[in-house]
């Protein structure tokens, strides 16, 4: 019988596809994070253009210098930071960033500190790393926001990194400025390493996005497209940092996928020129579907706090497991909390990234079970 690397036995698939497969047709999908909304007509147009002049051929390892340089362009102007495009490298999406950091940065039994609730790559990152995750946790009572003291409190000599995501996937959970200038002060203190991932960055209704990176410190920022614009199966994100760090980053990146597809990275860079429209307009819709969910688990008696960003919401259940069956018994799909943190036990995960129709009947299925 073969044996399989040890590291694997650390991690489970995702409960989030466990839970697609296991859905029907006639079933309301508000399990997957992935927004319903074609991607933008100009970025269509950009792909078809590339496929007819024959774009369709390997790039530089890093990616194409217009789009490295195009998103030095948007970091500056919306995040106050600079970063050249050699200090920038094009990934198959936000995903492949944060596996890629996490194998050219982290040794065996390094701590990583990692949100709890917290998006459920980031702990199998850090396992198949061989590194150790310490939850940062957070909680309903402070509407999940992480806080400078609950981050003080878990360094120890061993903190190689933490992982900040904001605004947050499952909570929807906006951190505040002054909290993400003190982590980053203890960053340069202990001297470890900030990764930001902020693909929900463009998705805010209340609040602001600050970048860490802005504040200094050993910062990798981590970001794509598939949220803002859509483009999940284009499968397009960027890591930008000290040039040192991205360039000892690139040989995992090279050796795991050579470059990113020469056609999506037409599109993001299309995206980023001319498509600040189509980006109001999905938060716009996205703002009126979270206060239609919002309302919907008012009446149903479910608590999730103040939701700011992002397009989830992660109230709390009496059996999440048990609510998570009797939810798909009712035709609705929902995520069980527990791969989200050890704190999650007791939440489930909603994603209304579908349509607001669907989010209504949604709410009415779910307004049959019985606890």
């Amino acid at each position: 019988m073969v044996r399989m690397a040890d590291r694997l036995g650390k991690v489970d698939l995702s409960d989030v596809r466990r839970m697609f497969e296991a859905s029907s047709e006639s079933d309301i999908n508000l399990g997957l994070g992935e927004p319903d909304f074609e991607i933008p007509e100009n970025v269509k147009k950009a792909i078809v253009n590339g496929v007819e002049n024959g774009f369709t051929h390997y790039t530089s390892n890093r990616g194409c210098i217009e789009l490295r340089e195009e998103i030095s362009k948007k970091l500056k102007k919306d995040n106050s930071v600079n970063v050249d495009s050699d200090s920038i490298m094009v990934t198959t999406g936000a995903s492949e960033a944060l596996y890629i950091a996490s194998q050219g940065l982290f040794n065996k039994d390094d701590e990583v500190l990692i949100p709890d609730p917290g998006f459920l790559s980031y702990r199998a990152c850090v396992e198949l790393a061989e590194a150790r995750s310490i939850p940062i946790k957070t909680s309903l009572d402070d509407d999940y926001k992480m806080r400078y003291e609950n981050v003080q409190d878990k360094i120890s000599s061993k903190t190689k990194a933490i992982i900040l995501n904001s605004p947050s996937n499952p909570t929807g959970a906006v951190m505040d400025k002054e909290d993400i200038k003190s982590i980053c002060d203890l960053s340069v203190d202990h001297d470890f390493i900030m990764i930001s991932d902020e693909i929900y960055e463009k998705i805010i209704y209340d609040g602001k996005h600050y970048s860490p990176a802005r504040f200094g410190g050993n910062t990798l920022l981590i970001n794509g497209f598939s949220k803002a614009y859509a483009m999940t199966g284009l499968r397009i994100g960027y890591i930008a940092g000290q040039s040192l760090m991205i360039d000892e980053i690139l040989k995992v990146h090279q050796y795991n996928t050579a470059c990113v597809s020469s056609l999506s990275q037409l599109g993001a860079y299309e995206a980023l020129k001319s498509s600040d429209r189509y980006v109001e307009d999905l938060v716009k819709e996205f703002r009126r579907r979270r206060d239609l969910i919002l309302g919907g688990l008012d009446d149903l008696g479910l608590e999730c706090g103040e939701v700011q960003g992002a397009f989830y919401v992660f109230p709390k259940v009496k059996n999440a497991t048990f609510y998570v069956k009797k939810a798909l018994e009712a035709g609705v799909v929902l995520v069980p909390g527990k791969g989200f943190g050890e704190s999650c036990e007791d939440n489930v995960r909603i994603s209304y990234a579908n349509s607001y129709e669907n989010i209504e009947e949604a709410i009415d299925r779910l307004k049959t079970i019985n606890m």
